[in-house]
């Protein structure tokens, strides 16, 4: 299949079986699923994708937006011969799967969503206040310094970005399935709004913060198998 991207994503794939496509999170890279990549592959064709300007995967000269890296996602699914995948999003990835299954429902089968958020209120004022400190101060330097430049472009992803009509959340009649850590840096309501603003969703809360998959990784991969067994 020809590819439209314009760029060439690193990726990890391991497994066979239905497609598990993970997404990492802001400023990451695959590498953060690393307990997940061998734990699914038993059961999967588990794919961890580099998005674009992370990781191994170039920048590229498309915009570096949540709505483009759907995009970057659709084309590489098509790439891979993928009509239809189960995706794992943690924080921003979680986003990206939002924003990835409005347009193209169809080639969900299933969502899993960790540590996503709507819209940027949606982050607890402790950890948002600093990140919109650092944007600023980041663009202050952004046309001298390449460095500051891709920070501004890094950061402007959570201070400008998703913008997600709850409403919208309806259409997604897939089996979703919403995670979060007791100390999470999503507000707790806001995670509730996600749940049950999806009409077929599971909620799942586990003992940890916002990098409860990383971190308490058995937990989690062990509340995912249960949802993907389901």
């Amino acid at each position: 299949m020809n590819s439209r991207s314009d760029i060439q994503h690193h990726y990890i794939e391991q497994g066979q079986g239905f497609p598990l496509i993970l997404l990492h999170g802001n400023g990451e890279s695959c590498d953060y699923f690393e307990h997940q990549i061998p734990f699914f592959s038993k059961d999967y064709r588990v794919l961890a994708i580099d998005t674009r300007g992370h990781g191994q995967s170039p920048r590229g000269e498309k915009p570096f937006t949540i709505k483009q890296f759907a995009e970057d996602l659709h084309d590489f699914m098509e790439e891979h011969g993928i009509l239809k995948a189960i995706l794992l999003g943690f924080s921003d990835g979680g986003n990206i799967a939002l924003t990835f299954a409005l347009k193209y429902p169809e080639r969900v089968e299933k969502l899993i969503l960790n540590g996503a958020n709507l819209f940027p209120s949606g982050v607890k004022a402790r950890y948002q206040w600093p990140i919109e400190f650092g944007y600023r101060i980041a663009r202050l330097f952004s046309k001298k310094s390449e460095e500051a430049k891709q920070n501004t472009e890094m950061l402007g992803l959570m201070v400008n970005e998703p913008h997600i009509d709850p409403s919208e959340l309806a259409h997604l009649t897939m089996p979703a399935l919403v995670v979060a850590g007791t100390k999470d840096m999503i507000k707790d309501a806001h995670t509730r709004l996600i749940h049950e603003s999806l009409p077929n969703a599971q909620l799942v809360i586990l003992e940890g913060n916002h990098f409860v998959a990383n971190r308490n990784y058995e937990a989690f991969n062990s509340a995912v198998e249960a949802f993907l067994k389901d």
